[in-house]
């Protein structure tokens, strides 16, 4: 009996020790095993993956991706951007290195053209109505580019149909206040104003004419303004140089709003509502053209009257005046007229975006959005297709690592290629409008890259505050062309700097503050963190307000090859920055963008805005106080989200406060949105970033309206302001109130 309990208990010892040793060793063995998604959660980026990204970009691949992007004119809805549409479609569908899925998005949008069959003419008359002059109708061909016949003539696009005939008279930028200066000397009823590209966008040189009773516009670039001055294609123009020849014109879209004309705040679909074309606002009322520099020199020094002021002087070698109005009684032009034939007409056209997609793995919901415009006005190597060239090199490597197994970001990648920008970045608008809760909601930032290469000499880059420090990081690792043990971020402080309180001497970064390209229904509309960047030349050795081929004929592979990029080492420069941005943004861990450099632009426009207005606004009895303190408060909430993110080991934290930060870094920008702030300004929401015509380095809600009470000096106009500093204070505490902690 004894013995049977002995054996009892030691049988029994035996099992609960090897049931402890199976224990102890089963939970430690399975505490090791980690489900794989646990890793994936707290993996961060990889450093040498962005390595390897950057040695495989290729500075041949982008010259090829240009020279068959560029081999025909590819204006929006035509042939040859149908081939464009075919070629993205070929690249992302590739199955060793395109996206996991690639598609197009088409939208019906309204576009302006010229009629073939009838060019538009502009011409000077006799009074028997004898021409006396024709200006170029076709730019003079240097190449066989400009020979192609899908090469469009020269237009305005949107300007109305019509035949006006008039004096001419000359009207430096078409300014209102340039008009205005111009009334106080001439009648303009009647007349025709010759006008030079720069000072208000295209549409606004005729909308502001019109009041004074003008019946047409011609538009023309100066050389002053983008030749240097230089005007002779013998040896001094394109082909010799990068200058823009003199039968050169710059075409262009001459509306105002940005997105389809029709369809405003809805996305252009066929059975979208679309209001009367006779409904829309902000494009020419009256007829406009423009013209190469060499017919504006024969019109502009044949002019009468009274000499123009210095500041309205040009490059050509006689006296700017204002026009009596007309040409001088010993011009062979005297007493004739200007007579504009302009036959444009408008239609709804099916318009196509491409997009393309590399889906996240951790968080396939969060965006990460690249994009450019594909459509040009003729061969575009510049704008758009060297952007449209670095895209497709940085999709090609980042698709061939996917596709290899060797690769995919944390986040969800989109690729935009955008239908109809040049028409009023049409293709941009219209996605913003059908997937604006989506994208609202899960989009960390928009990288737009629309040209690439101006010229060769360093980095721009405009974007958010809080983006800065990403750009910064990605061009210290890239090196600049042409420069041994240079990175493309040393050359670019060289060139272009400020003092940072916060961080010394860095590159200067500028603001999205305007639609200038398709990042402007990302920033103004949706609120998302965007950026924007190129390659640019050295201010100091030209004046040219842009490259001078700009919508010209002569934007080609030949141009782009010879004068802006041989050996397209910037493009590469370009795509190893931004292609570094974009790994970043998709796979850290923690999303790479800064809200304490916010606070240092806001602590800049604030005092710009103080030294500008305080003092007038005390005698209205208006205070700036409460916009004080929200910045103030800015700045303590930034810094305090900055400890959080410094003390935590995020690796370590569960995935769901790393998700609520990066949230919170997300969606800042979002908290400046103003539906109701900008009533005049179509789809402008963000009260930090909304265009401004006051041209203070500062709040530009506040900044206009300001400029108009100190102008008419009415009290409903001091109203304005003291509501705009309402709307800043007020957004600044919603949106420090974001990066606090949660409630």
């Amino acid at each position: 009996m004894i013995k049977q309990v002995l054996i009892g208990i030691l049988c029994g010892a035996a099992v609960l020790t090897a049931g402890i040793l199976i224990g102890h060793y089963g939970i430690s063995k399975g505490s090791s095993a980690a489900p794989s998604w646990v890793m994936d959660v707290a993996k961060d980026v990889d450093e040498g993956f962005i390595e390897k990204f950057l040695s495989e970009v290729n500075n041949i691949q982008i010259q090829e991706n240009l020279r068959e992007l560029t081999k025909v004119p590819h204006m929006a809805t035509t042939a040859g951007d149908e081939q464009t549409v075919q070629l993205m479609l070929k690249r992302w569908q590739d199955p060793d290195s395109g996206l996991d899925k690639a598609w197009r998005e088409e939208y019906m949008v309204y576009l302006s053209f010229p009629d073939p069959k009838n060019p538009n003419k502009v011409t000077v008359v006799s009074p028997s109505d004898a021409v006396l002059h024709t200006a170029r109708e076709k730019e003079k061909s240097y190449t066989p580019d400009q020979d192609d016949p899908e090469v469009v003539q020269p237009y305005a696009a949107y300007s109305p149909a019509g035949h006006p005939k008039g004096k001419l008279v000359y009207a430096n930028q078409g300014k209102t206040s340039d008009y205005q200066k111009l009334n106080d000397t001439v009648d303009l009823r009647g007349t025709i104003a010759i006008t030079r590209y720069g000072g208000v966008g295209r549409a606004a040189k005729a909308i502001n004419a019109a009041p004074f009773g003008v019946l047409g516009v011609l538009v023309y670039t100066d050389p002053l303004d983008i030749n240097d001055g230089l005007m002779s294609d013998a040896n001094e123009t394109y082909p010799h140089s990068w200058y823009m020849p003199p039968s050169g014109v710059e075409r262009g879209s001459f509306n105002t709003d940005y997105g389809d004309l029709l369809t405003p705040y809805l996305a252009a679909k066929e059975e979208t509502y679309r209001i009367p074309a006779k409904n829309i606002t902000g494009i020419p009322p009256i007829p406009i053209q423009p013209i190469g520099f060499e017919d504006a020199y024969i019109l502009i020094c044949e002019l009468g009257g009274e000499g123009a002021p210095a500041e309205w002087q040009g490059a050509f070698n006689c006296s700017y005046n204002f026009g009596g109005p007309g040409f001088k009684p010993t011009s062979a032009f005297n007493n004739s007229d200007v007579k504009l034939d302009i036959f444009n007409h408008e239609e709804v056209k099916n318009s196509s975006n491409v997009m393309g997609v590399i889906r996240g793995s951790v968080e396939p919901d969060r965006y990460v959005i690249y994009g450019n415009h594909r459509d040009s006005w003729v061969h575009g190597a510049i704008d758009p297709s060297s952007g449209t060239s670095v895209m497709l090199e940085l999709s090609r490597v980042l698709g061939m690592m996917v596709k290899q197994g060797k690769w995919r970001p944390r986040r969800s990648i989109i690729f935009g290629s955008w239908g109809a920008e040049e028409f009023g970045l049409i293709g941009s608008a219209e996605y913003t409008e059908q997937y604006f809760t989506k994208l609202s909601e899960r989009t960390i930032a928009y990288i737009n890259v629309d040209i690439a290469v101006f010229a060769n000499a360093t980095l721009r880059a405009s974007g958010m505050p809080s983006i800065q420090n990403v750009v910064f990081k990605a061009a210290k690792q890239v090196d600049a062309p042409g420069l041994d043990s240079t990175s493309v971020y040393d050359n670019w402080i060289r060139y272009s700097n400020r003092t940072s309180p916060g961080h010394g001497t860095i590159p200067r970064m500028g603001y999205l503050t305007g639609a200038g390209s398709d990042y402007a229904a990302f920033v103004h509309y949706l609120g998302i963190t965007s950026m924007d960047i190129s390659y640019t030349y050295d201010r100091s050795k030209t004046n040219a307000r842009i490259y001078p081929a700009y919508h010209t004929a002569y934007d080609t592979f030949d141009y782009s090859s010879k004068f802006i990029d041989p050996g397209f080492f910037s493009h590469q420069a370009i795509a190893r920055t931004a292609g570094n941005v974009l790994i970043r943004l998709a796979d850290s861990l923690l999303v790479p963008l800064n809200c304490s450099d916010y606070a240092e632009t806001l602590e800049d426009y604030l005092n710009t805005a103080v030294t500008l207005y305080q003092a007038q606004l005390q005698t209205k009895n208006i205070s700036m106080e409460p916009l004080k303190r929200a910045v103030v408060g800015f700045r303590s909430a930034a810094s305090h989200l900055d400890q959080v993110i410094h003390s935590s080991d995020l690796a370590n934290e569960t995935p769901l406060k790393v998700r609520r930060i990066n949230d919170q870094l997300m969606l800042l920008d979002r908290a400046f949105l103003n539906p109701l702030a900008f009533p005049d300004k179509y789809a402008f929401r963000h009260v930090i970033w909304a265009s401004s015509s006051a041209g203070k380095p500062t709040f530009p809600g506040l900044a206009d309206a300001y400029a108009k009470a100190e102008s008419s000096g009415q009290a409903s106009d001091w109203d304005k302001v003291h509501y705009h500093l309402s709307v800043l204070s007020q957004a600044i505490d919603g949106a420090a109130d974001t990066l606090v902690d949660v409630i």
